[in-house]
């Protein structure tokens, strides 16, 4: 059997993926790609150009939801999607939901600050890549800073939007946790492992693979946000420690 993920390593969505294939025990091989870079290696295998893509013995997913349901379907043990009908409804709507608010507001938020500090960020950008790939990106910093902000529209106004968006997600996260230990049900399902996953690039676990900048050396308004909200980001970092 041949798995294949093409991610990268920064992605929050290719760490569902990463995760979900961990979680369940099944062997594969990364293949790490650089953003703007990986378009004509994803385009060979899907129609579009968004990470993560699985290739399982030549049968190709795209998107994270997408891969995670592939693998419950093909790899039974050890479950994320609840089978009683109330409770996937439940799980998917909050997976939908992460993905579609969260996950991109995450990101913007993040690079919004992040690329400021070229220091920082290539390494993010080009990590699981030979250093040669940080040395150009470095020298290329800028087209590639603007090429990311026009591609994902990145600026301030979008930025103060993702925050809000991220502030209240995470406020609603936290109040289901205080009434139970899992978003649905009585198990940890692909709601949480999205949820945890989706926000880990703010609470930057160890067990992600790249080399996460010294908090102290983020811009002041980013450190500043994070330590309001360290208390909102607690269940989901102590839900990643727990299944990751």
């Amino acid at each position: 059997m041949s798995v294949k993920l093409f991610q990268f390593a920064v992605s929050h969505y290719c760490e569902k993926a990463r995760w979900a294939l961990d979680y369940k025990q099944i062997q594969y091989e990364s293949i790490n790609l650089v953003p703007g870079t990986h378009i004509k290696t994803i385009r060979q295998l899907a129609d579009k150009s968004l990470v993560p893509v699985l290739d399982h013995d030549g049968h190709v997913v795209q998107g994270s939801a997408s891969v995670l349901t592939y693998l419950d379907e093909q790899f039974a043990d050890r479950p994320l999607t609840p089978e009683e009908p109330d409770q996937k409804t439940a799980v998917m709507a909050w997976e939908r939901r992460l993905d579609e608010l969260a996950g991109p507001a995450v990101r913007c938020y993040s690079y919004h600050h992040l690329l400021k500090r070229p220091r920082l960020v290539v390494p993010l950008l080009a990590a699981g890549k030979p250093w040669l790939y940080q040395w150009g990106m470095r020298l290329g910093f800028s087209r590639i800073e603007e090429g990311m902000r026009q591609w994902m529209k990145i600026n301030d106004r979008t930025a103060a939007a993702a925050q809000v968006t991220m502030e209240t997600i995470l406020t609603e996260l936290a109040e289901a946790y205080r009434q139970n230990p899992y978003l649905v049900g009585n198990q940890f399902t692909r709601a949480d492992l999205t949820a945890a996953a989706l926000f880990a690039p703010l609470f930057q676990p160890a067990r992600y693979p790249v080399p996460w900048p010294d908090q102290k050396r983020l811009p002041a308004d980013m450190q500043w946000w994070l330590n309001k909200h360290e208390t909102l980001l607690a269940p989901l970092k102590a839900m990643y420690e727990q299944y990751r």
